[in-house]
C-alpha cells in the first residue's frame, strides 16, 4: 500500500480525470497487495470491502463520514474504526484493508470509497474468471424473469468464455420500463426511455 500512498499525494491539484486514474491505481494497489499474501486473504479483503460498502448505504452516520470533505484529517482518524467494526467484528480487520483506509483517511480521499471498492472488485471478478452483468429496470424483476435472463445471457459467446456469470438487478425508475444490460464492456438499451429519446431526436431533425 506504499505505493497506493504514493499515487494518492496532493490531491487538491487533480482534476477529475486524474482522480479517477488515482481510483484505478489505488484499487490495483489493493488488489496486488491481498494476491501477493495468498487468494485467501485476497477473498478477505473482498469480504470486508463488501460489509463497508453495505454499512455505508445502510449506517446515515457512516455515510456521512465518507462523503463530509470538510472533516479534519484528526475527525478522519477518529472515524476509522467505525469502519473497521463494519467490515468485521468477529475477527481482525486485514492490514491490507487497513492501510487502504488509512491512506485514503490521510490524503482526504475517504469520498472516493465506493469506487475504489468498485474497481477492487472488477479486478477480482477478472482474476477469478467472473463475468458480471448489471441490468437495469424501472421495478425489481421477480426471481423467475432473472432465471430466464441468466440462462439467454449464458448462450452468448462471452458468457461461454466465462467461469462464472453474475447477474445483477438495479432499479432505476428513470428507463421508464423495459432493461437495460451492462454485459462486460457493451451495454444493450432495452429501456422505454431509449425509445422516446430515439422518437424525440427524429421529430427534431425533421423540424
Amino acid at each position: 500500500m506504499l505505493a497506493a500512498g504514493r499515487v494518492l499525494a496532493k490531491p487538491n491539484t487533480l482534476g477529475r480525470r486524474a482522480a479517477s486514474t488515482i481510483a484505478l491505481k489505488c484499487s490495483q494497489a489493493v488488489y496486488s497487495a491481498a494476491l501477493s499474501k495468498s487468494p485467501q486473504t485476497l477473498n478477505k479483503v473482498q469480504t470486508e470491502l463488501a460489509s463497508i460498502s453495505s454499512s455505508i448505504k445502510d449506517v446515515p452516520a457512516l455515510n456521512t463520514y465518507i462523503h463530509n470533505p470538510t472533516l479534519s484529517a484528526k475527525d478522519r482518524a477518529a472515524g476509522l474504526d467505525s469502519l473497521f467494526k463494519a467490515a468485521s467484528e468477529r475477527e481482525p480487520v486485514s492490514d491490507v484493508t487497513k492501510n487502504l483506509f488509512l491512506v485514503l483517511s490521510e490524503n482526504g480521499r475517504l469520498g472516493e470509497t465506493e469506487g475504489d471498492i468498485d474497481g477492487f472488485n472488477a479486478l477480482v471478478s477478472k482474476y477469478k474468471g467472473e463475468l458480471e452483468v448489471t441490468v437495469t429496470s424501472a421495478a425489481p424483476l421477480t426471481k423467475d424473469v432473472l432465471t430466464r435472463l441468466e440462462s439467454t445471457l449464458k448462450q452468448s459467446q462471452l458468457a461461454q468464455q466465462a467461469k462464472v456469470l453474475k447477474v445483477t438487478n438495479k432499479v432505476n425508475p428513470s428507463v421508464l420500463g423495459g432493461l437495460m444490460v451492462d454485459f462486460g464492456h457493451k451495454t444493450t438499451d432495452l429501456s422505454a426511455a431509449s425509445r422516446v429519446n430515439k422518437l424525440n431526436n427524429l421529430l427534431q431533425q425533421s423540424v
